[in-house]
């Protein structure tokens, strides 16, 4: 070394490359290792022999995830679709292209028994709870190939009870890597899509064999490079009629393309271009002679894609909960890489406090994810009672909506944890974010499962809430015997109690104040129960300190929002009116008119 670098050394930074310091990322591990409640969870309430399998599979499949799936999903959030509707020729073709590892999910996806597992049933009733656990591991990593097997679970769940052969024998290719199908779900037309008995007016005009040709535009079809769907339409009659609202409507089945692999009577107009998940091909599609078979007994699609509903509704809550897992690993791994003002971030208080409500939000919505998929597993093998049927139909909508908009918050906070990196898109953060907004939209806005939830206690007379009230009191009762959770059990207790005032009091509001609770009774059941499942977790023999404070800490918020808005008079006669002023003054839309 001469003399003079000696006397004046490199200066950091004289080149680009040259720095400092680097921040360490957040890994991440084997998902079912790093997540003690599922492994706790499933121990609990499995066989011991069941337990056993089911531990060993997910361990491995944890592993696949660490070491493969999880780059194939990056891999999918940066090779998006992309539409080819004309070759060099100028020949319309209409080609989706899709990246390799978007492909490669299908294959995974049938491999690893993703939809099949749930049909086979190998494990009874817990077959539907295994599958929901793989899915909850699997999601954050699919690229959002949950997406296409959401619907393709609600289509087998259709297709299993479809009195034609050859359509309801498509369940039993579900395993089978050559043979696995994916379904898409056509609903959506241009008047939208919550309101399908108003805005169906594609056509189903039928011909001499039996089947049906189809024809309208679908305005929003997920997953369109699905291999089938499953669509609403109104047949016409010879004399060119079609009967309006939902009694018109009729569910059908179709393969989007041929046997030479042309589209069915399909044309697509555009990709959409969406906030979020953009990974999965979601299009606009004129249907101009598609063949299709009807599945459904003519006027009763609606109430064939029940079912249906309740499986992708199901899949929502599997995506939020997962979502919210996956970025509290995340960041609880950063906490120890990080540090600021002199110390890692674990030793900041007020840090690990932010992590702990996190938290405390997904243990609830992971049990109430979990009782789900317990309940749809006894009615799957026609043990479930008759409450738990009620339950089921209850809590489906409540668990897809509340769980959605815990996704939301909890990931917006998530963000925060990483500071300025929560928000570059190379970190793969704000893709997070972006793609769990959808949860709170697609299969029903949180205030169309809100009124979906009053109509569960209208059609059923009442049965569901008067299951809801048993369960939920019963479990309470069983939790007391613990003295930690006595103080716990009498809050939930004592907001069970306002929840049963205010239906007594709603019952002669009429169907008008009732709907303006809708939301807030939503909500109110979400909290309760979310913290009897919590406290009844709490309450087992071998439940930890952990467990016990989870409980505690759910029940602190507000259980009961329904009797504080009632109290302040949310939903009086004079409340419409005065929303309406809040949402209008001032605006020329409504000027005179108020």
């Amino acid at each position: 070394m001469d003399a003079y670098t000696k006397q004046h050394p490199r200066a950091p930074f004289t080149r680009a490359e040259t720095g400092i310091f680097c921040q360490e990322p957040p890994q991440l591990g084997n998902p079912y290792l790093e997540d003690p409640l599922l492994q706790a969870y499933l121990k609990a309430h499995l066989p011991p022999q069941v337990f056993t399998e089911m531990s060993a599979d997910l361990e491995r499949f944890g592993a696949r995830l660490k070491n493969e799936i999880g780059s194939l999903g990056h891999a999918c959030e940066l090779n998006p679709p992309r539409l080819q509707q004309f070759d060099a020729w100028g020949q319309r073709v209409d080609q989706i292209i899709t990246c390799t590892a978007w492909k490669k999910m299908k294959e995974i996806s049938a491999k690893e028994g993703l939809i099949a597992e749930a049909y086979e049933r190998r494990y009874s009733s817990w077959s539907r709870v295994y599958q929901v656990a793989k899915l909850y591991l699997y999601a954050p990593s699919s690229g959002f190939f949950t997406c296409p097997l959401a619907m393709t679970d609600g289509a087998a769940k259709v297709i299993e009870k479809c009195s034609s052969p050859s359509v309801s024998s498509l369940c039993g290719l579900l395993h089978s890597a050559m043979k696995f199908w994916t379904s898409g779900q056509w609903m959506t037309e241009r008047k939208g899509g919550s309101d399908v008995a108003n805005g169906t007016e594609t056509v189903a005009r039928e011909l001499p064999d039996g089947s049906y040709t189809l024809h309208g535009l679908k305005w929003f079809t997920s997953a369109t490079d699905s291999d089938i769907s499953l669509t609403l339409a109104r047949v016409m009659t010879p004399e060119g009629q079609v009967e309006q609202g939902s009694k018109g409507l009729s569910l059908f089945y179709l393969e989007t393309r041929d046997k030479e692999g042309k589209l069915n009577g399909i044309q697509i107009q555009r990709l959409k271009e969406k906030l979020g998940t953009k990974q999965v091909p979601t299009a606009e599609l004129f249907l101009n002679g598609a063949r299709a078979h009807r599945i459904s007994a003519e006027g009763r699609g609606v109430a064939s894609i029940a079912n249906m509903l309740t499986i992708t509704r199901i899949h929502n809550v599997i995506t939020a909960v997962a979502s919210m897992r996956r970025m509290i690993t995340l960041a609880r791994d950063y906490a120890t890489k990080r540090e600021a003002f002199g110390k890692p971030l674990k030793e900041h208080p007020l840090h690990v406090q932010t992590l702990a409500r996190m938290e405390v939000q997904v243990r609830g919505a992971f049990l109430l994810l979990m009782e789900m998929s317990r309940l749809l597993g006894l009615e799957e093998t026609n043990m479930a009672t008759k409450q738990d049927r009620h339950m089921l139909r209850l809590f489906t909508p409540v668990a897809k909506l509340y769980t959605g908009k815990q996704a939301v918050a909890v990931i917006s906070e998530g963000l925060e944890c990483f500071g300025g990196q929560g928000y570059m898109e190379d970190t793969g953060l704000p893709t997070v974010l972006r793609d769990t907004q959808v949860l709170t939209i697609w299969e029903g806005t949180t205030n169309i499962l809100s009124l979906d939830v009053l109509r569960s206690l209208s059609k059923s007379q009442g049965e569901v809430l008067d299951a809801f009230f048993s369960s939920a009191q019963a479990k309470l009762e069983a939790a007391s015997s613990r003295s930690e959770l006595k103080p716990s059990v009498q809050t939930a207790q004592s907001a069970l109690h306002k929840l049963g005032q205010f239906v007594q009091k709603a019952g002669s509001t009429g169907e008008a104040g009732m709907q303006l609770a809708a939301r807030d009774f939503a909500y109110t059941l979400a909290r309760i129960y979310g913290g009897v499942l919590l406290l009844e977790y709490a309450a087992r023999p071998n439940a930890s300190t952990t467990d016990i404070v989870a409980a505690q800490r759910w029940c602190q918020q507000d259980l009961c929002p329904i009797d504080r808005e009632e109290k302040v008079g949310s939903y009086n006669t004079k409340a419409p009116f005065l929303d309406l002023s809040l949402v209008y003054d001032g605006s020329p839309v409504l000027q005179g008119k108020l």
